[in-house]
């Protein structure tokens, strides 16, 4: 609950300052990695974010239909690309400067040593999460022995 907690004071900081630009916080990192990643395709992207494809899609359609951002054909007749348009690379760049104001004001308010601890606490959280598990250890057979 805390991490929720903590998830939408953030959330609701980071959008009250980026929104300025026409953005939500979400969009503005979608946006930016599309600028950084793209053209790419949109499984690509869902994996590199950590969204499912269909979380993916949804996000995707404001930026589309505001024109910031397009597809294109893929390298073949099955897939397509996502791409930023020169007013999506444009108002990433806009944003990104209310971005950093908002991440200076996080830092100032936490202090720059809690905010760096948690980046660390978070990036070994998700990697244990998103890490395959470890099947070389049956522990459901290894509790029926010990307990039947």
């Amino acid at each position: 609950m805390k991490l929720r907690q903590l998830t939408r004071a953030v959330g609701s900081h980071f959008d009250a300052v980026v929104g300025a630009s026409g953005l939500k916080g979400t969009q503005y990192s979608l946006l930016s990695h599309v600028v950084k990643m793209g053209p790419i395709r949109p499984v690509t992207l869902a994996y590199t974010m950590k969204l499912a494809p269909s979380t993916l899609s949804r996000n995707l359609k404001p930026l589309i239909d505001a024109g910031w951002v397009t597809t294109c054909p893929g390298e073949d007749d099955r897939g397509h690309l996502v791409v930023a348009t020169e007013a999506g690379v444009a108002l990433r760049a806009d944003a990104q400067r209310q971005w950093l104001s908002a991440q200076l004001a996080i830092n100032q308010r936490l202090g720059v040593d809690n905010v760096v601890a948690l980046h660390a606490l978070l990036d070994t959280c998700l990697a244990l999460l998103y890490a395959p598990p470890d099947t070389s250890l049956n522990t459901q057979d290894d509790d029926l022995e010990r307990h039947p």
